[in-house]
């Protein structure tokens, strides 16, 4: 009952709020943005969510566009502004997901969602996180979030999946917090993003 009926209700009214509330400082970082990536201050990606239902997940852009010579896409750690990397030290850039959590693709707690590409390398146990929706903030993230290996990471997405309850979103919630304000486990030691996954070998 409760991920049936009574979390989804939590979900809509504290991403309403949230998005009240945050209204002033979404404005300041998407204007900050706007600026620091030429017009495009948000970051749109298909991902797929609970059932493994494709949608588009939205985060502040942190990294620019800019290209080599040859047309190729910079390194992470050359394209992420300064701007950006304040905004992802801090986890702002995921304030616009309150957008995907109200409209129901997402929930506030819950595995992270991730590319749709890895869909085929999950095995059947890692499959499992799936079966809810995914989310902004989960059991994976307030245990390491990217400084931990995928197959830990997937581990801690299905250990969720089976044990989800009330209590254990209160105590995730707590400890994300926690989590961001000592910005710890933001990405792997010297990347500016994680490694993709490449299943399980």
């Amino acid at each position: 009952m409760y991920s049936r009926i009574i979390k989804p209700i939590f979900d809509f009214i504290f991403a309403l709020l949230g998005l009240l509330i945050l209204s002033p400082l979404f404005l300041i970082v998407m204007i900050g943005l706007f600026f620091a990536n030429n017009g495009k201050p948000f970051f749109y990606q298909k991902r797929p969510g609970k059932g493994e239902r494709i949608f588009t997940i939205v985060k502040f852009k942190t990294m620019n566009d800019k290209r080599d010579a040859q047309g190729n896409l910079l390194p992470d750690h050359a394209r992420l502004t300064k701007i950006g990397r304040f905004v992802r030290g801090t986890s702002l850039d995921e304030i616009p997901q309150l957008l995907n959590v109200l409209k129901g693709d997402m929930s506030f707690v819950g595995p992270r969602p991730l590319l749709p590409e890895y869909l085929e390398l999950y095995s059947p146990q890692q499959a499992k996180r799936h079966d809810v929706k995914p989310g902004i903030t989960g059991w994976a993230q307030v245990n390491g979030r990217n400084a931990i290996s995928w197959e830990r990471k997937l581990e801690l997405d299905s250990w969720y999946v089976e044990k989800q309850s009330f209590q254990l979103d209160i105590k995730i919630l707590f400890l994300t917090a926690k989590k961001v304000l000592v910005r710890e486990g933001i990405n792997m030691e010297g990347e500016a993003t994680t490694s993709p996954f490449k299943g399980n070998y």
